[in-house]
């Protein structure tokens, strides 16, 4: 799980970088949720795993929860649309 959440996470930020460029700004609607399931999948990792094996799926979770913030910050910039 917690591969997984991170590889998630590294996919969700390579998406974000992409819909930062101006009139890309529409994929931060598919990226929020697509992210929100990531962190979803991180926060099963870490509660499903030893506390000693939790590293990949807590940087998942940050990862998820940064792509997260940075497209609501670009959204509400952006009016939403652009």
């Amino acid at each position: 799980m917690g591969l997984i959440s991170l590889l998630w996470g590294i996919l969700a930020m390579i998406w974000m970088v992409i819909a930062l460029i101006p009139l890309l700004g529409w994929g931060n609607w598919f990226l929020i949720p697509f992210a929100a399931v990531g962190a979803i999948v991180a926060a099963i990792g870490i509660m499903l795993t030893r506390a000693e094996n939790r590293g990949r799926a807590k940087a998942g979770l940050v990862l998820n929860g940064i792509v997260i913030a940075v497209a609501v910050f670009r959204l509400s910039i952006g009016g939403g649309i652009i």
